[in-house]
């Protein structure tokens, strides 16, 4: 279909939606088509391959607000298969979008598909990314902003600006390039360089900085407060964010409103997302250095991974000089998580928040379930390199386990996921965590390996309740914070500690808990976990039309070389013009015979 058809198809289809939305007061719909693509780019001055979202490096922001609706075209014109997973969006009972091999077919080379999900009830910052072959280490990512409704206040007053941040570790070699580094056994061994939105670091050392580095600059004015929106979309190194001569109040983490509290640095691990509200209150004598810096580790060989970007005020002097800002000590094990204990959930603000079982007092709720998940680094299984959960390294299979649902398809995958490590030799399998809808859970993740690991749980918010050095028992339960634990959707897992975490299964669904560092989670650490409604049928969003099929069920799969219309279905676009002029006289004239 020509592009200028689809060019006037859209415009048509945003009127008559607009319309209908205005008409009924439904909630918003925004639309976004995005082609994935390779493009060239040198964040270290060395020119190379990255994937770019609608030809940039990071992709755009998806700017939303909350209970707004959004459509997202995926054109996949990389050489490999393709998802978009939606860091921290929940997907109300809608895990068909979440973007995971759990849930979806890939999106084939040279095909589409168009996401469609409802940010219902959340705010916050969060970040989208590719899911699939370890590419997200080769870019694709970029940020989502869920603003509150202007009914909901903020509980701080409008910021003078919004800018968001990415930083992250990045090396020369490609995604491809790392992955099968990593599947020889090989450690992905320090970065190349930390990024800032994409950038290189500023030249603030001649020997350790090359010339030739484009650098991130940051523009403000004197006296004006701003959000900064943090997130660590990096492979596997925690990062320290600071800025020199400036305080970080922070505000909100992955959808949470946090007790304001102000630090000077802030440990990001990888997969988080912090906002802050920084005040330009210096004096502009110069410019000033944004560092992100890497944490938990010792060898010489990072000393050149340094983030540098530049706060320039209006007003300032001269360009930034002298050495960086002073990191946290190395050797002081505890400062990092005494640094996480101290994050708190603003238990007062009004926006949307985790309500488990009608009470926001969680931790007067009777637990269900407990597991105890322990990870450990890497090791040989049937010949090849893998990483467990619970001596299980996940293998997925060809059909989605959500489809293997859906269509009742047997021996795809087994609900029995231990609940604790089991004494036995490590092996591959497609074992899954049987929730019980609206039961309690209690996760601990105890973690055995040598470096700071951060999991995730796709679909919910889950809040961090402890954790402690050593090895877990019933008795660290003690120690637990009942009252106001952030509720957020990554937490961090130091070495040879442990960290504990509610979740209010509420969200029916197949939804992914996985490691975030990208080269455990390529080599096996996922579980997913099944969280059915037995008493209503039609309690989850229905199969999408427009849904890719592949393994056992790839007789079903249509050609999709002709989907090119924003819907991501067969239909044309005067066809959908016409359900929703239909829809929308059914809707008025129903209103009309009330």
């Amino acid at each position: 279909m020509p592009t200028s058809y689809m060019s006037k198809c859209f415009v048509w289809f945003s009127w008559v939606l607009f319309f209908f939305n205005v008409g009924l007061a439904e909630d918003p719909y925004v639309y976004f088509d995005w082609t994935i693509s390779y493009i060239t780019a040198s964040p270290l001055g060395v020119k190379q391959q990255v994937i770019g979202v609608q030809g940039q490096f990071p992709g755009p922001i998806l700017n939303v607000t909350t209970n707004w609706n959004v459509v997202v075209n995926v054109k996949n014109n990389l050489d490999e298969p393709f998802l978009f997973t939606w860091n921290g969006i929940q997907h109300r009972k809608n895990s068909w979008q979440d973007g995971v091999t759990g849930t979806n077919c890939p999106i084939p080379a040279g095909w589409n598909w168009t996401y469609q999900f409802q940010v219902k009830d959340q705010i916050g910052s969060f970040f989208y990314f590719p899911s699939l072959s370890f590419q997200r280490a080769g870019g694709g990512y970029g940020g989502i902003v869920v603003n509150n409704r202007e009914v909901i206040p903020v509980p701080f007053a409008k910021p003078d600006g919004d800018i968001t941040l990415f930083i992250s570790d990045w090396y020369i070699k490609s995604h491809k390039e790392l992955r099968e580094q990593i599947e020889s056994g090989v450690g992905l061994g320090a970065p190349d360089g930390i990024l800032f939105n994409g950038f290189g670091p500023y030249r603030y050392d001649n020997t350790l900085v090359p010339d030739g580095i484009s650098y991130q600059i940051i523009n403000v004015e004197p006296g004006k407060t701003y959000r900064l929106r943090v997130h660590n979309v990096g492979i596997s190194t925690s990062l320290n964010f600071r800025i020199q001569n400036h305080n970080l109040l922070l505000v909100e983490t992955e959808g949470s409103y946090t007790v304001q509290q102000n630090y000077t640095n802030m440990d990001i691990h990888v997969g988080q997302s912090y906002s802050f509200l920084v005040t330009m209150d210096q004096n502009a004598s110069s410019d000033y250095y944004i560092v992100a810096s890497p944490r938990f580790v010792n060898s010489s060989s990072w000393t050149k991974a340094n983030g540098v970007a530049i706060l320039h005020y209006s007003n300032s002097l001269g360009p930034a000089s002298g050495p960086l800002p002073d990191p946290p000590n190395e050797y002081d094990t505890f400062f990092s998580m005494n640094q996480a204990r101290s994050i708190r959930w603003n238990v007062s603000a009004g926006a949307a928040r985790p309500n488990p079982q009608g009470s926001f007092k969680y931790g007067q709720i009777t637990v269900t379930d407990v597991y105890v998940i322990l990870n450990r680094p890497p090791e040989l299984i049937d010949g090849k390199w893998h990483t467990t959960l619970n001596g299980i390294s996940y293998l997925a299979p060809s059909t989605p386990l959500k489809l293997a649902q859906q269509f009742n398809i047997p021996g795809v995958f087994k609900l029995d996921f231990p609940n604790r490590f089991m004494n036995r030799p490590s092996k591959l399998d497609t074992s899954i965590i049987n929730g019980t809808y609206r039961g309690f859970m209690e996760i601990i993740f105890q973690n055995n390996d040598t470096t700071v690991q951060s999991y995730h749980l796709d679909g919910y918010a889950f809040f961090v309740v402890g954790m402690d050095y050593g090895v877990w028992t019933e008795n660290s339960r003690s120690t637990y914070n009942k009252w106001d634990g952030v509720a957020r959707c990554t937490t961090q897992v130091f070495p040879g500690a442990w960290t504990a975490i509610l979740v209010p299964l509420d969200n029916s669904g197949m939804w992914n808990l996985r490691a975030q560092n990208l080269d455990s989670w390529y080599l096996g650490q996922e579980v997913y976990l099944s969280v059915v409604n037995p008493e209503v049928d039609k309690d989850e969003v229905a199969l999408p039309d427009n849904t890719i099929y592949c393994g056992a069920l790839s007789s079903l799969q249509k050609d999709q070389a002709h989907r090119v219309n924003f819907s991501g279905a067969s239909s044309s676009c005067a066809i959908q013009i016409k359900r929703i002029l239909a829809a929308l006289v059914i809707a008025v004239l129903g209103i009309r015979f009330r």
